[in-house]
Protein backbone atom coordinates (compact mmCIF):
# COMPACT_ATOMS: atom_id res chain seq x y z
CA UNK A 1 0.00 0.00 0.00
CA UNK A 2 1.37 3.40 -0.96
CA UNK A 3 0.52 6.52 0.99
CA UNK A 4 -0.25 9.41 -1.41
CA UNK A 5 1.99 12.44 -1.19
CA UNK A 6 -0.03 15.21 0.47
CA UNK A 7 -0.47 18.67 -1.03
CA UNK A 8 0.42 20.23 2.33
CA UNK A 9 1.85 18.77 5.54
CA UNK A 10 -0.41 16.32 7.34
CA UNK A 11 -0.12 17.09 11.03
CA UNK A 12 -1.24 15.00 14.00
CA UNK A 13 -4.98 14.59 14.03
CA UNK A 14 -7.75 12.04 13.97
CA UNK A 15 -6.62 10.46 10.69
CA UNK A 16 -2.89 10.13 11.32
CA UNK A 17 -2.86 6.32 11.59
CA UNK A 18 -5.77 5.48 9.30
CA UNK A 19 -3.49 4.34 6.49
CA UNK A 20 -1.50 1.92 8.65
CA UNK A 21 -1.54 -1.43 6.81
CA UNK A 22 -1.84 -4.80 8.48
CA UNK A 23 1.17 -6.42 10.12
CA UNK A 24 1.20 -9.04 7.35
CA UNK A 25 2.91 -6.55 5.02
CA UNK A 26 6.20 -5.45 6.69
CA UNK A 27 7.34 -3.41 3.69
CA UNK A 28 4.13 -1.40 3.69
CA UNK A 29 4.32 -0.88 7.45
CA UNK A 30 7.91 0.36 7.11
CA UNK A 31 6.90 2.75 4.33
CA UNK A 32 4.05 4.23 6.37
CA UNK A 33 6.30 4.43 9.45
CA UNK A 34 8.84 6.50 7.53
CA UNK A 35 6.19 8.67 5.90
CA UNK A 36 4.36 9.52 9.14
CA UNK A 37 7.64 10.19 10.95
CA UNK A 38 8.76 12.51 8.18
CA UNK A 39 5.44 14.36 8.18
CA UNK A 40 5.58 14.82 11.94
CA UNK A 41 9.14 16.13 12.03
CA UNK A 42 9.46 17.95 8.73
CA UNK A 43 5.81 18.99 8.39
CA UNK A 44 5.07 20.08 11.96
CA UNK A 45 8.15 22.28 12.07
CA UNK A 46 6.65 24.47 9.35
CA UNK A 47 3.81 25.53 11.63
CA UNK A 48 3.51 27.90 14.56
CA UNK A 49 0.02 26.63 15.45
CA UNK A 50 0.02 26.02 19.21
CA UNK A 51 -2.68 23.35 18.91
CA UNK A 52 -0.65 21.38 16.36
CA UNK A 53 2.45 21.60 18.54
CA UNK A 54 0.47 20.39 21.56
CA UNK A 55 -0.80 17.40 19.52
CA UNK A 56 2.78 16.49 18.59
CA UNK A 57 3.79 16.49 22.26
CA UNK A 58 0.78 14.43 23.38
CA UNK A 59 0.73 11.98 20.48
CA UNK A 60 1.31 8.95 22.72
CA UNK A 61 -1.38 10.16 25.13
CA UNK A 62 -3.92 10.60 22.34
CA UNK A 63 -3.21 7.41 20.38
CA UNK A 64 -1.63 5.18 22.99
CA UNK A 65 1.95 3.95 23.14
CA UNK A 66 0.86 0.60 21.68
CA UNK A 67 -0.32 2.35 18.51
CA UNK A 68 3.02 4.11 18.13
CA UNK A 69 4.81 0.83 18.86
CA UNK A 70 2.93 -0.88 16.03
CA UNK A 71 4.08 1.87 13.71
CA UNK A 72 7.63 2.74 14.81
CA UNK A 73 9.11 0.30 17.34
CA UNK A 74 10.58 -2.08 14.73
CA UNK A 75 12.30 0.74 12.83
CA UNK A 76 16.11 0.91 13.13
CA UNK A 77 17.45 3.14 15.90
CA UNK A 78 19.27 5.30 13.35
CA UNK A 79 16.10 6.06 11.36
CA UNK A 80 13.59 8.89 11.79
CA UNK A 81 10.72 6.61 12.93
CA UNK A 82 13.06 4.69 15.25
CA UNK A 83 14.24 7.96 16.75
CA UNK A 84 10.70 9.24 17.27
CA UNK A 85 9.76 5.96 18.94
CA UNK A 86 12.57 6.45 21.45
CA UNK A 87 11.53 10.05 22.16
CA UNK A 88 7.88 9.13 22.81
CA UNK A 89 8.90 6.09 24.84
CA UNK A 90 11.13 8.32 26.98
CA UNK A 91 8.31 10.83 27.51
CA UNK A 92 5.79 8.15 28.47
CA UNK A 93 8.24 6.57 30.91
CA UNK A 94 9.09 9.92 32.54
CA UNK A 95 5.42 10.88 32.95
CA UNK A 96 4.65 7.51 34.50
CA UNK A 97 7.63 7.50 36.89
CA UNK A 98 8.33 11.18 37.55
CA UNK A 99 9.20 10.78 41.25
CA UNK A 100 11.77 8.08 40.58
CA UNK A 101 13.15 9.85 37.50
CA UNK A 102 13.58 13.15 39.34
CA UNK A 103 15.50 11.41 42.13
CA UNK A 104 17.75 9.62 39.62
CA UNK A 105 18.26 12.81 37.62
CA UNK A 106 19.14 14.79 40.73
CA UNK A 107 21.78 12.20 41.67
CA UNK A 108 23.08 11.75 38.14
CA UNK A 109 23.69 15.42 37.42
CA UNK A 110 26.29 15.53 40.19
CA UNK A 111 28.40 13.15 38.10
CA UNK A 112 27.47 14.43 34.62
CA UNK A 113 27.42 18.23 34.87
CA UNK A 114 28.07 18.85 31.17
CA UNK A 115 25.11 16.70 30.20
CA UNK A 116 22.96 18.50 32.78
CA UNK A 117 23.58 21.82 31.00
CA UNK A 118 22.51 20.30 27.67
CA UNK A 119 19.40 18.64 29.10
CA UNK A 120 18.18 21.91 30.62
CA UNK A 121 16.01 20.68 33.49
CA UNK A 122 14.94 23.40 35.94
CA UNK A 123 16.56 23.47 39.36
CA UNK A 124 15.62 21.79 41.64
CA UNK A 125 14.67 18.88 39.35
CA UNK A 126 11.45 17.64 40.94
CA UNK A 127 8.75 15.46 39.31
CA UNK A 128 7.02 18.46 37.67
CA UNK A 129 10.34 19.73 36.30
CA UNK A 130 11.33 16.44 34.66
CA UNK A 131 7.88 16.17 33.08
CA UNK A 132 8.17 19.74 31.78
CA UNK A 133 11.61 19.05 30.38
CA UNK A 134 10.58 15.93 28.48
CA UNK A 135 7.53 17.78 27.10
CA UNK A 136 9.83 20.61 26.01
CA UNK A 137 11.93 18.04 24.15
CA UNK A 138 8.85 16.82 22.29
CA UNK A 139 7.88 20.42 21.45
CA UNK A 140 11.31 20.66 19.85
CA UNK A 141 10.20 18.04 17.32
CA UNK A 142 7.70 20.57 16.03
CA UNK A 143 9.36 23.90 16.70
CA UNK A 144 13.11 23.66 17.13
CA UNK A 145 16.30 22.31 15.69
CA UNK A 146 15.68 18.57 15.63
CA UNK A 147 19.35 17.67 16.19
CA UNK A 148 19.41 19.86 19.32
CA UNK A 149 16.18 18.21 20.47
CA UNK A 150 17.86 14.81 20.16
CA UNK A 151 20.97 16.04 22.00
CA UNK A 152 18.79 17.22 24.91
CA UNK A 153 16.95 13.90 25.11
CA UNK A 154 20.25 11.98 24.96
CA UNK A 155 21.78 14.10 27.72
CA UNK A 156 18.70 13.63 29.90
CA UNK A 157 18.70 9.84 29.42
CA UNK A 158 22.43 9.68 30.20
CA UNK A 159 22.05 11.66 33.44
CA UNK A 160 19.14 9.50 34.63
CA UNK A 161 21.13 6.36 33.78
CA UNK A 162 24.10 7.70 35.77
CA UNK A 163 21.85 8.46 38.74
CA UNK A 164 20.21 5.05 38.52
CA UNK A 165 23.60 3.34 38.50
CA UNK A 166 24.70 5.28 41.60
CA UNK A 167 21.45 4.62 43.47
CA UNK A 168 21.17 0.99 42.44
CA UNK A 169 21.74 -1.78 44.92
CA UNK A 170 23.73 -3.52 42.21
CA UNK A 171 20.97 -5.96 41.35
CA UNK A 172 21.16 -7.40 37.88
CA UNK A 173 17.91 -5.75 36.77
CA UNK A 174 18.90 -2.27 37.98
CA UNK A 175 22.27 -2.46 36.25
CA UNK A 176 20.60 -3.72 33.07
CA UNK A 177 18.03 -0.93 33.24
CA UNK A 178 20.74 1.75 33.56
CA UNK A 179 22.59 0.13 30.67
CA UNK A 180 19.48 0.29 28.46
CA UNK A 181 19.15 4.01 29.19
CA UNK A 182 22.79 4.57 28.22
CA UNK A 183 22.13 2.64 25.01
CA UNK A 184 19.13 4.89 24.27
CA UNK A 185 21.27 7.98 24.93
CA UNK A 186 23.92 6.69 22.50
CA UNK A 187 21.26 6.02 19.86
CA UNK A 188 19.77 9.50 20.21
CA UNK A 189 23.22 11.11 19.94
CA UNK A 190 23.96 9.07 16.82
CA UNK A 191 20.63 10.23 15.37
CA UNK A 192 21.51 13.85 16.20
CA UNK A 193 24.76 13.53 14.24
CA UNK A 194 22.90 11.95 11.33
CA UNK A 195 20.33 14.78 11.38
CA UNK A 196 23.08 17.41 11.20
CA UNK A 197 24.60 15.56 8.25
CA UNK A 198 21.21 15.41 6.52
CA UNK A 199 21.18 11.62 6.75
CA UNK A 200 18.34 10.94 9.19
CA UNK A 201 15.31 9.62 7.33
Amino acid sequence: MTVPTPRRPILPGANLFESLPGAHDPAAVAEVAHRTAELLVRGARSTEDAEVIARVVKLADDYGLDELADLWSDAPADSLPGTLWRLYLLRSWVHGNAEEVSREYSTGRKYAEVHAVVAGVADPPGPAEVRQMVDAVLRGVATGDFATTLDRAAAFARIVATGRAHLAEETHEQVRSASRLVEMADQLQTAARAERAGQLW
